[in-house]
């Protein structure tokens, strides 16, 4: 597929190091791709230094709803997993999970033709040595160049010097597997991904059984506040699953199956902070507050109380949970009639807020 030849959102967008470090091959010639070459960008990400991709045939692959929706803003084909061509040169901004990272780099080497390139980049501080190395184990060796503390790595797909048993191994870390007995399904890369995490389960301690109607799971992951509250009370009826992540929202319909028929669930791929549908009788939320790596964003979790209170119905019920020294309590008093704090422990604070009758 080809990217639309205008981009006029690029020079808006804010820098990215680790994505304009992983053009400057292109950008300084060191990598040589044909006028007619076929990229694949996986877990691309919009940034200025996108601009380098200007009308070559260019197709993005993302799965999280706000990278997807900037690079469709800037004029960029995205899917959120790309059928199974070959590319002339793949590029990938590999995760911070190391067993998702190897992954996103093992299928990058599939989706490379014989003689086609493979180009990653890390930042030094999470993982670029290894990023390195992993390629050149896959490969058989990795040319460098480094800017913005961030490193990127690149190769030819030559079969000489292929490790397919390397291939075939990380390409396996990437499969939905049984996790805590067999309770969940999970997979490498998604929030919290082995295990409950314990700011979740603070809140669903706090929930209580007389919840009914029709809820939201704003920022569900792989489905266990939803499925919590299923379990726990009998009067709702229906949630509505809010995720940015579809790797995840497919996950969570997996761990949710033994309601199916039962209860009403819906999976909603988008980003939270651009609101919700509803109107909802309440809604529960472990709002993110980190992305692409970057320190703490309170804007996101702003975002989804205000997304919260904008989709529930007058006199619906929030509840939340967040890290303590997070400062959500002004924006909840600001679009919430009636604010409480539940609990403060072990660094998480959970809330209850009530929307006004009245419609405030």
């Amino acid at each position: 597929m080809s990217a639309a030849l205008g981009f006029p959102e690029i020079r808006f967008l804010m820098s990215d190091p680790a994505l304009d470090t992983l053009l400057l091959p292109l950008e300084m010639e060191a990598v040589e791709l044909a006028a007619s070459a076929r990229l694949l960008f996986l877990r691309a990400r919009a940034g200025r230094g996108l601009s380098i991709l200007k009308g070559r045939d260019v197709l993005c692959a993302q799965s999280f709803a706000p990278d997807r929706d900037a690079l469709q803003k800037a004029g960029f084909a995205v899917e959120a997993e790309a059928a199974t061509d070959s590319f002339d040169a793949v590029l990938v901004l590999p995760g911070r999970q190391r067993q998702e990272a190897r992954a996103q780099l093992a299928q990058a080497v599939t989706r490379a033709k014989p003689g086609g390139v493979v180009m990653a980049c890390a930042p030094n501080t999470e993982g670029a040595k290894t990023l390195e190395s992993d390629l050149a184990a896959l490969l058989g060796g990795a040319e460098k160049l480094t800017k913005n503390k961030c490193r990127v790595v690149w190769q030819t797909n030559q079969p000489a010097g292929l490790n397919e048993a390397l291939l075939k191994k990380w390409l396996a870390l990437d499969v939905p597997r049984p996790i805590l007995e067999g309770v969940y399904v999970s997979r490498p890369g998604i929030f919290a991904w082995d295990r409950i995490d314990p700011a979740s389960k603070l809140l669903v301690d706090h929930l209580p059984e007389s919840l009914k109607g029709r809820g939201a799971d704003l920022g569900a992951g792989f489905g266990y506040l939803t499925r919590a509250v299923f379990e726990k009370a009998s009067g709702v009826s229906a949630m509505d699953l809010y995720e940015a992540e579809k790797r995840a929202l497919d996950l969570a319909e997996q761990n949710l199956a033994a309601f199916k028929g039962k209860r009403v669930m819906n999976g909603v791929w988008c980003d939270v902070t651009k609101g919700i549908e509803g109107p909802y009788d309440f809604a529960v939320s472990n709002p993110p507050f980190h992305q692409a790596g970057k320190a703490d964003r309170a804007d996101v979790g702003q975002g989804f109380i205000r997304a919260a209170s904008a989709g529930l119905k007058p006199g619906g019920e929030f509840y939340m949970v967040a890290n303590r020294h997070l400062p959500y309590e002004q924006t909840l008093s600001q679009v919430f009639a009636d604010v409480v704090q539940l609990a403060d422990e072990g660094g998480y604070k959970v809330i209850r807020a009530v929307k006004s009758r009245g419609g405030r």
